[in-house]
């Protein structure tokens, strides 16, 4: 007797749906933790680094929610481009090239950005993302 496929998504698959989603809540304005629900998990952590406007650990849909909210007050585009993504079971290994143009005055900055992501039932479920140099971001908020 054949064993049911066991179809789990591919790395690029898994990151796609989580930028599409993180994107589509960002852009749109929304305050529903629905469209996130459909790539995050309920349980998510996401570890931002301690020198950010938004730093420390985001807990939950109603974290994420929240980091997400504040970064759209900072930030009036993300972009990420030459996304290249490995896969270890359920860790997602991520780099890309990451665009981020401030609200308050128009400046875009451009550099290397990677993400270790772990993932359960295809929701992530812990982000910790590493940015090549936060004092660059930092300087372009002032």
């Amino acid at each position: 007797m054949d064993k049911p496929l066991d179809r789990r998504r591919t790395a690029m698959e898994l990151i796609e749906n989580m930028f599409n989603v993180e994107m589509r809540f960002l852009q749109s304005g929304s305050e529903s933790l629905d469209v996130l629900a459909g790539a995050f998990h309920t349980e998510i952590v996401v570890h931002e680094p301690r020198s950010l406007p938004y730093a420390g650990d985001w807990n939950g849909l109603d974290g994420v929610g929240a980091l997400f909210r504040k970064m759209r007050e900072i930030w009036s585009d993300v972009a990420v481009e030459d996304l290249q993504v490995a896969q270890n079971d359920d860790t997602v290994f991520m780099s890309c090239s990451l665009s981020l143009t401030s609200r308050a005055n128009g400046a875009t900055i451009k550099q290397p950005f990677a993400e270790v992501l772990c993932f359960k039932d295809d929701r992530l479920i812990e982000g910790r993302p590493f940015y090549y140099d936060t004092s660059e971001i930092l300087a372009i908020l002032r």
